[in-house]
C-alpha cells in the first residue's frame, strides 16, 4: 500500500510514517500518511506528521490496515487525532472471481478514446453525487494512470452508446492492487452492472499478475455485492484525521 500511495506523489518519511502529498490537489483522500508495519510512533513522530500537513495547508490524515500497525492508532488517538471512519476490507485471490451473467443490453469495454474516458469519469462522478463535468486535465490524468499500468472499465448501453457505469483499479505494485470507484447511474442500477464491472477489473488485475486484489465497501449492500463476485472479508482499514 505504501508504494502504491507514493505513486505520482511527493513523499516524506516522518518517523515511522510515509507521508504522501498530491502535486496538484488538496483533496484529503489524495494527501495522507501510512505507518510502517508494526510502527510504534512517539509523540514527537505524531507531532512532526501533523506539522508536515499543516505547513502545506492540508488536513493531517492517515490511512492504514488496522492489523498492520495497531500501536499507531493508539498513538494518534492519544495525540488528539480522531477516527474519521473505519471500513471493512475485502480480498479476492486468483481463481476466486465469480463472473456474473452479462447485464442485458450492456457492454463492458476498456475506455480508450477521450470521449470514452470522459464518459466513464462523468458517470462515476454522477453516481457518487458529484458534478458530471469532466475537465481535460482529468482525462489526461486517467490516460497517465492507464499508461502506467492502471485499469479501467466503462459500462455502455449497447442501444444508445451512452455511458452507464465505470470503475478503476490501481496498477499492480508488489502483487497488490485496489479496485475502486465502481459507480452506476441510477437509471441502470439493479441490473448487475456493478458486479460485472468488479469482476471485469478483478480478472484484469489477476491476468496482469496481481495476487491480491482488495477493495473497501461502503456498507452492507456493497459487501454483499462484492461477496457474490468472490471477495472475502479481510480485516478493516482505519482513517484518522487531526
Amino acid at each position: 500500500m505504501r508504494r502504491a500511495a507514493a505513486s505520482g506523489r511527493t513523499t516524506e518519511q516522518i518517523g515511522p510514517f510515509l507521508a504522501t502529498f498530491a502535486t496538484d490537489s488538496t483533496n484529503p483522500y489524495l494527501n495522507y500518511a501510512i505507518p510502517d508495519d508494526g510502527a510504534t510512533p512517539s509523540p514527537s513522530d505524531v507531532e512532526g506528521l501533523t506539522a508536515a500537513y499543516r505547513r502545506r495547508e492540508l488536513l493531517p490524515r492517515v490511512e492504514f490496515l488496522v492489523d498492520t500497525a495497531p500501536a499507531a492508532e493508539t498513538a494518534l488517538l492519544a495525540a488528539g487525532w480522531s477516527v474519521e471512519r473505519r471500513i471493512p476490507v475485502m480480498l479476492c485471490s486468483p481463481g476466486s472471481v465469480v463472473t456474473p451473467a452479462s447485464a442485458a443490453g450492456i457492454e463492458l469495454v476498456v475506455p480508450e478514446s477521450d470521449d470514452e474516458i470522459r464518459g466513464m469519469i462523468a458517470v462515476q462522478n454522477e453516481a457518487f453525487g458529484q458534478s458530471a463535468d469532466v475537465p481535460d486535465s482529468e482525462i489526461a490524468k486517467t490516460r497517465d494512470r492507464l499508461r502506467d499500468g492502471g485499469f479501467a472499465v466503462l459500462a455502455r448501453d449497447v442501444a444508445t452508446g451512452a455511458a452507464a457505469g465505470g470503475g478503476v483499479a490501481e496498477a499492480v505494485v508488489d502483487g497488490t492492487s485496489e479496485v475502486g470507484g465502481i459507480g452506476v447511474l441510477p437509471a441502470y442500477r439493479r441490473r448487475g452492472i456493478a458486479s460485472a464491472m468488479t469482476a471485469f477489473l478483478t480478472t484484469a488485475v489477476h491476468d496482469a499478475g496481481g495476487r491480491t486484489v482488495f477493495l473497501t465497501p461502503d456498507g452492507i449492500p456493497e459487501q454483499r455485492l462484492y461477496a457474490r463476485v468472490g471477495y472475502e472479508p479481510a480485516g478493516a482499514m482505519v482513517h484518522l484525521v487531526r
